[in-house]
């Protein structure tokens, strides 16, 4: 029995025939409520296996329903693309960073997808190396020839500089293979796992690996070591989480590279124990018991431990603690209403704190004696700023990387003795780019339950408020993971077509901190759709656009988001692209043995047992919650082998769309049959798959 109408010849050339995916009979009942789900079919039951010849036959024919509204499309999509990649320098490099004995540096040939990654002995500082000459230590590009997919995960050179260690993921699961090459001959000489995630961590002597390994349901659940020269199926684990299965194992190292820290946790609580990263077969030593709602972070420099931590304030203060009596934190910097605290990197000469003030990024300079906090200075209103690319214990500047919706990103050195930020690079933009003819805007939106909501959008300075004008709306909305205004090349795609782009900072992110974070999960979680709903009614009534000339985009618990804005307010927008959204809410959260589902019910709720999380989740599923109404046009998105999102939500919420809908406004699913969560790996793989969505809006708002 196929599970959906073929495209037949006539279709070819009809988009008003789409596919039609079967219903099937099937309910469940939990907690006294009974719920159908005529598409659970869509879920191949050998998963992770996908094998189901109906399932692949439904997925093939909506992908022959995208290429066919695509072939019409691909001269202006191929425009858009190139319009695209021509703001983008081909030979492109970074700023070599220096870490020991050398500095290292990346950058792309003219015309490939992958970098090259560089290095050159220096013995004087980044700024004295130019990458120009240096030794090729790694190959993208020929890593990932004749392979569909490839992506980097894991790239660390050991502290003598012989060795690096590196992980690739060859098809978008996310299980890496973990391999040691000899720098020396560029020889791969061990390959020590096929199932690592994260970065792994070496010891102080070079000779050997702390890393983190996932199960078969994706879950990182142990931290292991391997000595270099062992067989590593005998590496020892020296940490494996038992106790909870919502918790998830990694590892990293202290600033002072003294101390390797094995964390376990989740999104709400966690602990960390540390071993010496010259004997990392010691016992463990536990800083903190984990806690509900207490989350912590450990950084070891000058003998003391610096741990950031939220047991006392929502936004987190600074404590020190000694390393032999870890568990005693006295507070360093309180925790504060208006200074959320996020990070802390605890240099020789300085303490590196970074937090946010009103949502803008905000980076300090700490003196260990004085305890006087020097900010690193910036002009503009809206900006995102942070300290990125200082490997070094003791440099003798402190990177910091720069944006804004207007500003392309800048690399500079901050030199605390003059109080000064030296330039090292200003993103390239080949094509040209003239910034005077752009300007921001920063609201705050009123959301319907009195909080104001940060929106900052960018649009031409021709573009008039008088509702002539397009909108197109993006946000994220969970995990307390902002959204900055920083600075995009293929946005200006649309700016330049009359489009002012608006980033709405809703609750579910962590904009305004932590308790913005709170303020849209579990019980709160229909404020994150609410805000996004009202900031767009807010943009529409400040003369941004007309409603149904709006359109929206969101990813991941992002496409959550837009399935549940388009139940909610569907006239408002007129396209919607949902990239691998996590739509099928409830059915998810009910199933424990899928990757995430344990560790996300401190995020949704958990219903299997507790029949007021079930009746929440099933109140806002977007997939739960299609009616008979209209619907703007969207585009859905989704990989094969997405370990995050399984491909089946899309599917079954795209199946459910077109079934129940009363509009002919066009629906498309396309799922990559052989890439993951991100969509196709490669720079210009994942452009065009820009360029593609970008087009889609473009012609929907056309119509």
């Amino acid at each position: 029995m196929l599970a959906a109408t073929p495209v037949s010849a006539q279709q070819e050339s009809d988009l008003s025939n789409p596919p039609v995916a079967e219903q099937r009979p099937y309910s469940y009942e939990r907690h006294g409520i009974t719920v159908e789900d005529p598409y659970f079919w869509m879920k191949d039951q050998s998963y992770p296996t996908i094998d189901d010849e109906d399932v692949l036959s439904y997925l093939k024919q909506e992908n022959a329903y995208f290429d066919l509204w695509k072939k019409p499309q691909e001269a202006a999509i191929e425009a858009l693309f190139e319009e695209m990649k021509g703001r983008i320098k081909e030979d492109d490099k970074t700023v070599p960073v220096k870490d020991g004995g050398y500095v290292y540096w990346s950058e792309f040939a003219p015309g490939t997808q992958y970098r090259l990654w560089y290095r050159k002995a220096v013995t004087g500082t980044a700024a004295d190396a130019q990458p120009t000459d240096g030794t090729l230590i790694y190959d993208e590009n020929k890593a990932a020839d004749g392979l569909d997919y490839y992506r980097l995960g894991a790239f660390a050179v050991s502290p003598d500089g012989t060795k690096l260690a590196y992980a690739t993921d060859t098809n978008g699961a996310e299980r890496f293979t973990l391999t040691v090459r000899d720098l020396a001959t560029g020889e791969d000489i061990e390959e020590i796992t096929a199932v690592s995630i994260g970065q792994p961590v070496w010891t102080s002597g070079s000779d050997g690996l702390v890393y983190t390994e996932v199960n078969d349901q994706w879950r990182s659940f142990r931290a292991l070591y391997h000595a270099l020269g062992s067989d590593p199926k005998d590496d020892p684990t020296l940490y494996e989480e038992k106790e909870d299965v919502a918790f998830t194992v990694g590892v990293g190292q202290s600033t002072d590279e003294q101390y390797i820290f094995i964390s376990s946790g989740e999104n709400s609580s966690n602990e960390i124990r540390y071993v010496p990263a010259d004997n990392p077969t010691a016992e463990p030593v536990l800083v903190m018991r984990r806690r509900p709602l207490i989350q912590y972070d450990v950084d070891a420099s000058h003998g003391k431990f610096w741990i950031t931590t939220n047991d006392n304030h929502v936004n987190f203060r600074l404590a020190e603690a000694d390393p032999a009596n870890p568990g005693v934190w006295n507070t360093v910097i309180a925790g504060s209403d208006e200074f959320y605290l996020q990070d802390v990197t605890a240099h020789r000469d300085h303490m590196l704190v970074e937090g946010r003030v009103n949502g803008l990024d905000q980076l300090y300079l700490r003196d260990y004696q004085s305890g006087e906090m020097e900010r690193v200075p910036f002009a503009e209103e809206a900006y995102s700023a942070g300290f990125a690319g200082n490997p070094e214990y003791a440099p003798a500047a402190y990177r910091v990387g720069y944006s804004s919706m207007v500003t392309p990103v800048t690399v500079y050195d901050y030199h605390p003795a003059d109080d000064r930020l030296e330039v090292l690079k200003v993103q390239e933009i080949p094509s040209g780019y003239d910034p005077s003819l752009y300007t921001v805007d920063r609201l705050m939106i009123d959301a319907r339950d009195g909080a104001k909501v940060p929106v900052s959008v960018v649009r031409r300075k021709d573009f008039a408020l008088d509702g002539s004008g397009k909108l197109f709306v993006y946000a994220y909305g969970a995990y307390g993971y902002a959204i900055p205004p920083g600075f995009s090349t293929s946005r200006l795609s649309l700016v330049d077509r009359g489009f002012a782009y608006a980033i709405a900072h809703i609750r579910g992110g962590d904009d305004l901190g932590y308790q913005w974070y709170l303020d849209g999960k579990l019980k709160a979680r229909n404020n994150t759709f609410n805000d996004f709903v009202d900031v767009t009614r807010g943009l529409i009534d400040a003369g941004y656009a007309t409603a149904g000339n709006v359109a929206a985009q969101g990813g991941s618990a992002g496409g959550e988001l837009m399935g549940a804005i388009v139940n909610q307010a569907p006239e408002l927008y007129g396209a919607v692209v949902a990239d691998v959204p996590f739509v099928d809410v409830l059915n998810t959260m009910l199933d424990d043995t899928l990757p995430l589902t344990p560790g996300e019910w401190n995020e949704w709720g958990n219903p299997i047992t507790d029949p007021e999380a079930f009746k929440l989740l099933l109140s806002y599923s977007p997939y739960d919650n299609v009616t008979a109404q209209d619907y703007p046009a969207m585009l859905i998105t989704g990989g094969l082998n997405d370990p995050r999102v399984t491909y089946w939500e899309p599917a079954k919420w795209a199946a459910r769309l077109r079934a129940t809908k009363t509009d002919d406004n066009l629906l498309l699913l396309k799922i990559n049959m052989g890439a993951g969560h991100g969509g196709k790996s490669g720079r210009w793989n994942s452009l065009y798959e820009t360029a593609e969505a970008y087009q889609f809006v473009i012609d929907q708002l056309e119509q």
